[in-house]
């Protein structure tokens, strides 16, 4: 059985399917349509957000058969070769594990000869910035005046560590994390051909935690998949990224208006039993103000969001008997206390002592 992880299998094609970089995804068409074509080019941003995607893509685009093209004919035996990963022409390493000289001399050995089957020869270099001094050295060497059937396509995530001689030489593209919606909008696409069910509040969840990374997102999706024995449910998601569920939440921000310290430490208590990361508990809390509080200008908000008619009603009245104010308050003050969680004996005894200090506001 040829089983694929979801983000291999739904890896972009080509430049139509790439999300949430549509600056990118537009400039490079439109050099590859002008035939101005760059000798470096380098993609930098977070983890998962398709840096690599785009240079794979970018390989088919220069060496189908058929022309230099944004829109690859995905059919002659070079455009399938690069989807395979076996084309000849095509050079790649990961700079992580091939840091030292000699991997660069070794890799760079043969690039005064043509290419092979394409029209360029590519160099795709992942996670360049691990290289060491002397490979940034011998590798700028090449990057100066390559030869003109060679393309070096670089990618890392941490683009302060690469010199700036090398930037110099490069053409640079910045990739954004990805939007929540956009990520919802790709997952629930996905999962809507894989015909699996899931709740729309547990997608929701996913697109949040994965802080615009589309592959960390169908990691999760695929982990509460097998959890969830083929479907995902919000019980799933939160148990799985230690999220909150909104009842106790709400529980809490009603004991502390109600400067209970009786009830709210009874009920940390029982949120502890149920293994919640102890900084989750701080962001639900500060969500949940956040929309009380916006709430108090705009009440329509409430019919946006996915809380519950009962928890939709008691936010509705913890809004209406609080003062802006007095929430702003709590929410800075849960801030500081999320800050400094990691400086506490316990991360427990952080939340407590933060909580306890909202009582006395």
């Amino acid at each position: 059985m040829n089983y694929q992880a979801m983000y291999i299998k739904w890896r972009p094609k080509n430049l139509k399917e790439i999300i949430g970089q549509e600056q990118i995804v537009s400039a490079i068409s439109n050099s590859l349509s002008m035939k101005k074509i760059h000798h470096a080019w380098l993609f930098f941003g977070n983890r998962g957000i398709g840096k690599t995607s785009i240079a794979r893509i970018l390989v088919k685009n220069l060496n189908c058969e058929k022309k230099i093209t944004n829109n690859p004919c995905e059919k002659c035996k070079n455009c399938e070769n690069i989807s395979k990963g076996n084309f000849l022409d095509l050079i790649e390493i990961d700079g992580a594990s091939h840091t030292k000289v000699e991997d660069i001399k070794e890799l760079l050995k043969y690039i005064q000869y043509p290419p092979i089957k394409g029209r360029f020869k590519i160099y795709l270099i992942d996670e360049i910035h691990m290289l060491s001094k002397h490979s940034f050295n011998a590798l700028l060497k090449y990057l100066e005046e390559p030869p003109k059937y060679v393309k070096f396509i670089l990618a890392t995530t941490n683009i302060e560590k690469i010199p700036k001689t090398i930037l110099s030489r490069c053409l640079m593209f910045n990739l954004r994390p990805i939007s929540e919606i956009k990520i919802y909008k790709k997952i629930v696409e996905i999962l809507k051909i894989e015909k699996i069910s899931f709740e729309k509040k547990a997608i929701k969840n996913i697109s949040r935690f994965s802080e615009g990374s589309l592959r960390d997102a169908l990691c999760s999706i695929e982990n509460a998949i097998s959890i969830g024995n083929g479907s995902i449910s919000n019980t799933i998601v939160n148990n799985m990224l230690g999220i909150l569920n909104e009842d106790y939440s709400i529980k809490i921000i009603i004991y502390l208006l109600k400067k209970d310290p009786i009830s709210l430490i009874k009920i940390i208590e029982k949120i502890s039993e149920f293994g919640i990361e102890w900084e989750q508990i701080l962001t639900s809390l500060l969500k949940i103000l956040y929309y009380i509080f916006i709430s108090q200008s705009y009440p329509l908000i409430w019919e946006d969001q996915e809380f519950t008619k009962e928890q939709k009603k008691k936010l509705i009245k913890v809004a209406n008997k609080t003062s802006q104010l007095k929430i702003k308050k709590i929410y800075n003050k849960i801030i500081i206390g999320k800050k400094d969680i990691k400086l506490a004996p316990t991360k427990k005894i952080s939340v407590e002592m933060t909580l306890l200090s909202v009582i006395l506001l």
